[in-house]
């Protein structure tokens, strides 16, 4: 296949993969003990688990959004310039 079809390029696949470890590392921070049927855990109640957790995992999914819109310019001029010399 040639590369010139693919629809991500390797700066896409990066940040892809940038965005998805950031994303993991958001439900790592959730995860935790939970309560048991003889005691109530109040860590479930932690700001890292309600507050810092789901805002790492926006901020992951925000990231992977952007990395699948992300348009390198090195295409932009190699269009530029394959236009011009056909012409």
């Amino acid at each position: 296949m040639d590369k010139r079809n693919l629809a991500f390029g390797r700066t896409n696949f990066i940040l892809l993969a940038i965005g998805m470890v950031i994303v993991i590392l958001g439900f790592i921070l959730m995860s935790g003990a939970g309560s048991d049927g003889s005691a109530f855990n109040t860590d479930i109640f932690s700001a890292r688990r309600i507050i810092v957790a789901p805002i790492v995992c926006f901020l992951g999914f925000v990231s992977m959004i952007v990395a699948v819109m992300y348009k390198p310019k090195d295409d932009v001029q190699s269009k530029d310039l394959t236009k011009k010399s056909e012409n």
